[in-house]
């Protein structure tokens, strides 16, 4: 090939350089902060270096290629003028700032979620109002601009000569064309054979996210963000998988009324020994982890009035969230359904008139609302409690606000306008069934004055003023509900909708989803510790087997109290994975039909690959795909 075609394309090689220079040092500095503490050994970082140095150059070829075209098809006259060679160094200027601050924004997001930019920060692109004011009042957004537009400017200045090479001397329109279809064959080449985890040699996950492309991360969470389980992940006979499913839910109590129909519905008989109709409102915590809570081990008292409240209560030890966001926490308490991939039911299409919680106890007589701090709009949440008949009241209905911020009103304000709610509903002579939603405990954690005594400044106190200001709230509304006059006929659900960030080297690091949970009613349930394991799936059979109120509902869940032994099953999602937990093993779902089993211990939560247990995979399987299918089918309803 010509070396003056090699030559044009001088800026496209140079930009790729720098890139995968700029990929490497980023791989090593996030190492050195994140990998380290995730047993990432540095005898590794050679290995994982060479294999995201391979990532880093495969995904040039995709980010380059518009720059290549333009570079082949820009005639010798244009391309060789002080205009041409100007707009092509402000180019390569914007280039180097863009890339250089994406490159501090992922650092940043490793930091929250340890991992590349993956399907959260895909899916945040949705609402970029909160998001992105959230970025803003979080992180030092200006000075990482400015900062990055000089380092952007010098760098440009300091490769000017080889950025501007190829507008020197006019190169032949073949040579173009072959230095461009041999880049165009390459880049064919790697779309068809190479795949973003290729190299994700490691049983260690942070250390393969270490490897990993930041861009192709983000384009592939893009690309399969809302996939068919059935084309991607292990699949069975869906008779085998109802059948299994069935025998291990009738295990846990009720009896199948609609199997013939290939759903799951349980016929419960009512219990002249349960609580009868009480009220029922479940306060599901924003980020409220249980590795704050001193009552669950914590050398940290954050989490005074829960752990307070829950010796009072019926307190869940081993409880566990489906997710790693809030719809996933909402999906599973408000209708006992497992985390299919990769979307939660609360954003998919299809999701009015489904069986939820709220429409069993509609049924029984209830008024049934969803109450949200934040607008409503926000992860379809107003769309999916409205459609399965709740009445929402979100932060265009709250009028009296002490504080809020980009997320919504304080928590305090939200329960001051719950308690007026459940007043008005006491009036009516029916009983209230209500799910509230805080917000407080984000970023960028700020919160009202008058609380620096208790360790929650205005703003700087970071994740651990968020968590006492979320349980300080939590403790109000419960001391102000107590003056209540319905207070004694309401019983009380505090749980988590997932733990505080997602870290830990396992693909689905356990201790990241261990949550508090609590069920308060004093006077009518006797303090008590349950150590059975929990999930936020099994809460709404649990609480409606302690009211021992007859119902019908497909639920998957199971009631943990009167039927201890069909529990112990746990069902999880991170990212494009999900797992199912039992017995101290977990078997993890991943795309293209993989399966891996490890041995999990909790007390020191080590993981130890064993070989697959064909049983607890099989029992994985026909949970998640039961549940993508009837869902898909409208056989959840």
């Amino acid at each position: 090939m010509h070396p003056m075609a090699t030559r044009r394309f001088s800026p496209v090689l140079t930009l790729a350089g720098f890139y995968v220079l700029l990929g490497t040092l980023a791989r090593g500095v996030l190492w050195w902060q994140y990998g380290r503490d995730a047993d990432v050994s540095a005898s590794h970082l050679p290995l994982l270096l060479l294999a995201g140095l391979a990532n880093d150059l495969v995904e040039s070829l995709y980010l380059f290629a518009p720059l290549a075209l333009y570079v082949f098809l820009a005639p010798d006259r244009w391309y060789q003028s002080r205009l041409g060679r100007a707009l092509l160094l402000c180019g390569s200027a914007l280039t180097i700032g863009g890339l250089l601050y994406l490159s501090v924004v992922e650092n940043y997001f490793f930091e929250e979620f340890d991992a590349r930019f993956n399907l959260v920060a895909f899916d945040y692109l949705a609402y970029p109002t909160e998001v992105f004011t959230d970025i803003w009042e979080a992180y030092p957004v200006v000075k990482v601009l400015l900062a990055t537009v000089v380092v952007a400017l010098a760098l440009t200045w300091l490769l000017r000569e080889p950025l501007r090479a190829g507008s020197a001397r006019p190169a032949t329109g073949l040579g173009r064309a072959k230095f461009f279809s041999l880049y165009m064959l390459v880049t064919v080449c790697a779309a068809a054979f190479y795949s973003t985890g290729a190299l994700s040699f490691s049983s260690n996950r942070v250390e393969n996210e270490l490897l990993q492309n930041g861009f192709s991360s983000f384009f592939r969470a893009a690309r399969t963000s809302d996939l068919d389980y059935g084309a991607f992940y292990a699949t069975r006979d869906p008779g085998a998988n109802l059948a299994r499913l069935a025998g291990r839910l009738e295990e846990g109590g009720g009896r199948m009324t609609k199997l013939t129909q290939r759903r799951l519905d349980r016929r419960f008989e009512g219990s002249a020994e349960g609580l009868g109709r009480m009220n029922v409102v479940v306060v599901s915590m924003e980020s409220f982890g249980a590795e704050f809570s001193k009552l669950h081990g914590s050398a940290r008292d954050l989490m005074p009035n829960f752990d307070q409240y829950a010796r009072r209560g019926l307190w869940f030890s081993n409880a566990y969230a489906s997710g790693t966001r809030t719809v996933r926490g909402l999906e599973a308490i408000s209708a006992s359904f497992p985390p299919i991939p990769t979307v939660s039911i609360l954003r998919r299409p299809g999701n009015h008139g489904i069986a939820t919680w709220g429409g069993v106890m509609r049924e029984l007589g209830y008024e049934t609302s969803f109450l949200y701090g934040g607008y409503g709009y926000f992860d379809n949440m107003n769309d999916f409690f409205s459609g399965n008949g709740f009445e929402v009241i979100d932060r265009e209905g709250i009028d009296k606000v002490r504080f809020e911020n980009i997320w919504g009103v304080s928590d305090e304000d939200l329960y001051d306008r719950a308690l007026t709610h459940y007043s008005e509903q006491f009036k009516s002579g029916r009983p209230f069934f209500s799910i509230i939603m805080t917000t407080s405990n984000h970023k960028p954690y700020t919160f009202r004055s008058g609380l620096e005594s208790l360790g929650i400044p205005e703003q700087g106190g970071g994740r651990a003023a968020g968590v006492k200001y979320a349980d300080f709230a939590l403790g109000y509304f419960l001391r102000e509900a107590a003056k209540q006059p319905w207070f004694d006929q309401t019983l009380f659900v505090v749980v988590a909708d997932h733990g505080a960030r997602v870290y830990g080297k396992a693909e689905i690091p356990l201790r990241t989803y261990e949550i508090p949970l609590m069920i308060y009613a004093p006077g009518r349930l006797a303090p008590r510790r349950i150590d059975t394991l929990t999930t936020q799936i099994d809460i709404a059979p649990t609480v409606l087997g302690l009211l021992g109120l007859p119902y019908e509902a497909p639920f998957f869940g199971v009631d943990v109290l009167n039927h201890p032994e069909a529990a112990g099953v746990a069902l999880f999602s991170h990212n494009h994975d999900v797992a199912v937990y039992h017995d101290g093993r977990i078997a993890v779902l991943g795309l293209g039909g993989e399966i891996e089993t490890y041995r999990y211990e909790r007390s020191t939560d080590r993981y130890t690959p064993i070989p697959e247990d064909r049983e607890l995979s099989e029992l994985g399987i026909a949970y998640f795909q039961t549940a993508s299918e009837m869902f898909k089918d409208h056989r959840y309803e």
